[in-house]
C-alpha cells in the first residue's frame, strides 16, 4: 500500500541564502527503514523541481534525514521578487510524497491513525 509521508513522519524546514533544508523524522522507529530506502536525494529533487543539487544526510540515531537543497530559492529571500518562496514553507510539500509500506507497517500506521482511508493516497 502507498501511504502519504505525513502518516509516517513529520518535517521541519528552513532557509539561509539560496539554500533550504528539509528534515524528515519518523513517528515510529519501525517506519524509518522504509523512509531511508525511498526518500532519496533524487526523489526530493524531483519533488521540488527547483534545486541545482540535493544532499541527503541520514541521522539513524534520530530516525530522520536532512535534505539540503542548493540553488533553490532564486538567489535567496532578499534577492528574489517571488512571493512565498521561503524555505520555512517547504516542509509541508514533502509530506505529500507517497511511500510504499509493507503490510506490517500499514498495520502500525492504522493503529496510530484509526481513520486512515483504505486508499490513503
Amino acid at each position: 500500500m502507498q501511504i502519504p509521508l505525513r502518516y509516517l513522519a513529520h518535517s521541519r524546514s528552513g532557509d539561509k541564502g539560496n539554500i533550504f533544508n528539509v528534515g524528515v523524522f519518523a513517528y515510529d522507529p519501525a517506519f524509518y527503514p522504509s523512509l531511508v530506502e525511498q526518500l532519496t536525494a533524487e526523489k526530493v529533487k524531483a519533488l521540488y523541481k527547483v534545486a541545482e543539487r540535493v544532499d541527503r544526510h541520514v541521522a539513524d540515531n534520530l530516525h530522520g534525514m536532512n535534505f539540503v537543497l542548493h540553488g533553490a530559492l532564486a538567489g535567496g529571500v532578499s534577492r528574489t521578487l517571488a512571493l512565498d518562496n521561503y524555505g520555512k514553507a517547504m516542509s509541508s510539500a514533502i509530506l505529500r510524497l507517497l511511500i510504499d509500506v509493507p503490510p506490517e507497517i500499514e498495520a502500525l500506521v492504522r493503529e496510530r491513525f484509526p481513520g486512515l482511508p483504505d486508499q490513503a493516497a
